[in-house]
């Protein structure tokens, strides 16, 4: 049995919301995955303080949302991470909730979805995110998921809309992403690296 957890990396978007319903309702646990749906909202955390380098060093002091934060990482074996566009990069949130994980990540891959409200999916979000993936020892899928103008596809609730222009892509793009986050995060948890 393996774990993915998939993190929603922004606090405000109603529109990652949106996606993230939309995953759940359309990815299910099966006798070999089971997903785990990680709000960044649900670990508040302060700008990073510590001392401490977390790739060189544990953290000391942490305080229990800190340390939840880390736990449910690490208790993941692989990870999708959503993430919207904010001035080229991803949300300073996500960024600072990354800059608190040491060797909880390490060497366990990672999907990249970005979306966007407008036509670039997320794109510069996507690129500038794969070298702090990197840094953190991760195993970085080489193709993101990019849903531009995502706001004309997923409604609300979570579904996405069948006649909307791209759906059909943006449905497909996502199981591809799903099963190969599925087989590389089984394919390294029954061959860890030594």
């Amino acid at each position: 049995m393996i774990k993915i957890g998939v993190i929603l990396g922004s606090v405000r978007s109603s529109l990652g919301e949106s996606i993230l319903k939309y995953l759940q309702a359309n990815f299910q646990n099966t006798d070999q995955i089971t997903f785990d749906w990680i709000r960044l909202e649900d670990f508040p955390l302060e700008p990073y303080h510590h001392d401490e380098t977390p790739l060189s060093n544990p953290i000391t002091h942490l305080k229990s949302g800190e340390q939840k934060w880390l736990d449910r990482l690490k208790s993941n074996d692989g990870y999708i991470i959503l993430t919207p566009e904010y001035d080229h990069a991803i949300p300073g949130v996500l960024k600072n909730a990354l800059d608190y994980v040491g060797p909880e990540v390490e060497r366990k891959p990672v999907q990249i979805v970005s979306y966007s409200y407008y036509s670039d999916g997320g794109m510069l979000a996507a690129e500038s995110f794969v070298e702090i993936l990197q840094m953190l020892k991760m195993m970085v899928l080489p193709t993101p998921v990019l849903l531009w103008n995502a706001n004309d596809n997923f409604t609300e609730d979570g579904r996405l809309i069948a006649d909307a222009e791209n759906s059909d892509h943006f449905e497909q793009r996502l199981h591809e992403a799903f099963h190969e986050i599925s087989f590389y995060t089984k394919l390294l948890h029954d061959n860890p690296f030594k």
